[in-house]
């Protein structure tokens, strides 16, 4: 059946069908069409009504969409018009060289304030003060009535602290996402690994060198050279020995002799990356790649090695150290005066300052200077850090330069400097630039033969005498073949030097028979102790912190002991 949807005044019959045939009377048909007007007047009104709740809803769903949809896009380009950008992805993870994260990144919220929001600043006030107790309330209050529509009032907030704030409902205080850098080993290896800015961007160490490669897309994780457990190893003892001696500070360094990957770098005092507090100036600064030092009688391996692979000295060649040498206004004396014809050998054991002093005049500058420079002391190392320090070479170089920097005076280089020259005596004579970057497994290490196979075979002959023998005897450790020389130097203070103020340090090497590791400790500024008799030279302080670093190490990184001598048979050929 047809049903006509509008009010009209003409009933509807089907096509051939009269009045008559459906049975209509007159009567009959003033009622129907009574009936059919009504029914049609009242299609009509629902019509209307529909079309009027349809138009309603309409209109309020329009209205939602607004509010929802489009003020909300607007409220957001608002706020971050007035919000510092958030890390919006992980900055690259620094892992050691067998993975440990080194530094990583922690999701954080950030408190924030619509200050135009706030109805109550005193009262918004004391309830952050008392969920947030470390924050100042004058601080907090100009904040809120500033008037701005963006501010922050604490960031990194822990998810207790969010949890409280967000439990009390306050109209106009808002959480932003972020991320906070964190050092899992604290100050382990603090001036390596260096720290992030409150927005995330390196600025000391590894993190600021390697910035834009940790925020670039995809972050893989740069892994460093870095063996945590040799650094904590070597942290420690240093540590130990600056405490024992009351020192000012202290730097180590342990290196790999055949790489020059630096596995291990500590300068003490250190600081705690963590902690948001600006660490004192001495703590910030990196004694093993930014200070530079006299490095006093670890110098005359240098001179002992330029003498012999120039062919200038030989094993067997005999000195008179009998008497000081004069020169000018200088005096050139001995420590411990042996006062008698000394062997090369004797010279090193002895540390006579005589000795080497004739032996770099045999050398001459001009040839002292090339080997200086092949052994990377007269240049900036080429370090992954941006803090490291040039070298403070005499300028002009005059003669007594050159016989001073014979024993260590007068040529001040840093203790990473040391690691990658002591490195190249030992390792058959190649110079490998050092690295704090780990070097891919199965691609060789590309050095440069700068000094002859067999002048490394008779520096590290020598170096094994001087602890066998002589003045690093305290580094000696059964079984592990430690080879080194010790260093004791007055450190400049207003163009002159202070004879309490001493720089004390040994320059190693293990295994003598096959070398593995350099090993480099500098105490600055050690007091003597009873035990120690009153001194504070590199034999007495020093050496014995390699000596317990090398036999806490060579476990870890797989060197057994051997209960067999080595070099003890006779010098090597001449």
């Amino acid at each position: 059946m047809l049903v006509c949807l509008f009010p009209c005044r003409k009933p509807f019959f089907y096509p051939g069908v009269d009045a008559v045939s459906v049975g209509f009377s007159h009567s009959t048909d003033s009622e129907s069409r009574r009936r059919q007007e009504a029914l049609w007047v009242g299609r009509g009104r629902l019509l209307i009504i529909g079309s009027i709740f349809m138009l309603a809803f309409a209109v309020i769903a329009g209205r939602l969409l607004e509010i929802t949809v489009f003020t909300e896009s607007v409220a957001h380009q608002t706020v971050l018009r007035h919000t510092p950008r958030a890390a919006s992805a992980a900055r690259a993870d620094i892992t050691d060289r067998n993975g440990a994260v080194l530094a990583t990144n922690l999701p954080i919220a950030n408190l924030y304030a619509n200050a135009r929001a706030i109805d109550d600043p005193h009262k918004v006030t004391r309830e952050v003060v008392r969920v947030l107790p470390g924050m100042n309330f004058d601080n907090v209050l100009s904040k809120l009535t500033s008037g701005k529509s963006f501010v922050y009032l604490k960031r990194a907030l822990t998810p207790h602290q969010q949890s409280a704030i967000n439990r009390r409902g306050i109209q106009g205080l808002s959480f932003e996402k972020g991320e906070r850098r964190v050092y899992p080993y604290g100050p382990l290896a603090a001036h390596v690994i260096g720290v992030v800015d409150i927005d995330n961007r390196g600025i000391a160490g590894l993190e600021k060198t390697f910035n834009e490669r940790l925020n670039v897309k995809p972050r893989q994780p740069l892994q460093v050279a870095l063996d945590m457990r040799l650094q904590h190893i070597l942290r420690e003892e240093l540590q130990r020995s600056v405490d024992m001696f009351r020192a000012a500070g202290g730097a180590g360094v342990i290196s790999d002799v055949h790489t020059g990957e630096i596995q291990a770098l500590v300068s003490l005092p250190d600081f705690n990356p963590n902690s948001r507090s600006i660490p004192k100036p001495e703590a910030q600064f990196n004694r093993a790649t930014l200070g530079v030092y006299e490095m006093g009688s670890t110098f005359k391996l240098f001179t002992a090695a330029a003498a012999l692979d120039g062919g200038f000295v030989r094993l067997g060649d005999r000195y008179d150290v009998t008497h000081p040498i004069k020169i000018a206004q200088f005096t050139i004396r001995d420590y411990h005066p042996q006062r008698r014809w000394l062997t090369v050998p004797e010279i090193m054991i002895h540390s006579s300052n005589i000795g080497v002093v004739k032996m770099v005049q045999a050398v001459g500058t001009q040839a002292m200077q090339s080997y200086l420079g092949n052994l990377g002391l007269l240049q900036q190392l080429s370090l992954e850090l941006p803090e490291t320090s040039k070298p403070l070479i005499p300028s002009p170089w005059r003669e007594i330069n050159t016989l001073t920097i014979a024993y260590g005076h007068g040529l001040a280089v840093t203790p990473a400097h040391m690691a990658t020259a002591i490195g190249t005596l030992v390792n058959g004579g190649v110079h490998y630039p050092a690295t704090l970057i780990r070097r891919r497994q199965g691609i060789p290490s590309h050095g440069k033969q700068m000094l002859k196979t067999e002048t490394s075979w008779q520096m590290r002959w020598l170096m094994r005498q001087v602890v066998e023998k002589g003045t690093g005897a305290k580094a000696e450790i059964a079984g592990y073949c430690i080879g080194g020389k010790t260093g004791t130097a007055e450190k400049s203070r207003q163009g002159s030097y202070a004879n309490k103020a001493l720089l004390a340090s040994f320059a190693a090497a293990f295994p003598m028979d096959d070398p593995r590791y350099a090993v480099i400790v500098v105490i600055d500024e050690p007091e003597g102790q009873k035990k120690t008799f009153g001194y504070a030279t590199g034999g007495w302080t020093a050496a014995p912190a390699v000596g317990r670093i090398v036999a806490r190490m060579a476990p870890i990184v797989g060197i057994a002991p051997v209960h067999t001598g080595w070099g003890v048979d006779g010098p090597p050929p001449q």
